[in-house]
C-alpha cells in the first residue's frame, strides 16, 4: 500500500497547550475510501528548522500570486544570507 499526505483543508496550523505547533495533515492510503486526519506536532525549534529548510528549498523559485508576506521580505540566496546565531 502507498500513502499520500497533504494539508487538511480548512484547518490552520495552531499552537498547542504545551507550546508546540500542530500542523493538520490528511493521510490517504491507496484504495482507502476513508482518509485519516491527524496532526504533526513540532517543538518551536523543530518548526524553525522546517521553516528554514522550506525557505532554502523555495529560494530562486518564482513567487506565486498568493505567497505570504514572509516569503517576499526574507527570501535570500544562500551566498548572501548571514547567520547571526543558532537556536
Amino acid at each position: 500500500m502507498s500513502w499520500t499526505i497533504e494539508r487538511t483543508p480548512g484547518r490552520p496550523v495552531r499552537r498547542t497547550g504545551d507550546d508546540r505547533l500542530a500542523v493538520p495533515l490528511r493521510l490517504n492510503g491507496t484504495g482507502d475510501r476513508h482518509p485519516t486526519d491527524t496532526d504533526m506536532t513540532l517543538t518551536l525549534a523543530e518548526a524553525e528548522h522546517l521553516h528554514a529548510a522550506l525557505c532554502r528549498a523555495l529560494d530562486g523559485q518564482p513567487l506565486p500570486p498568493a505567497a505570504p508576506d514572509c516569503r517576499n521580505s526574507v527570501q535570500t540566496s544562500p551566498g548572501t544570507g548571514h547567520t547571526m546565531g543558532r537556536a
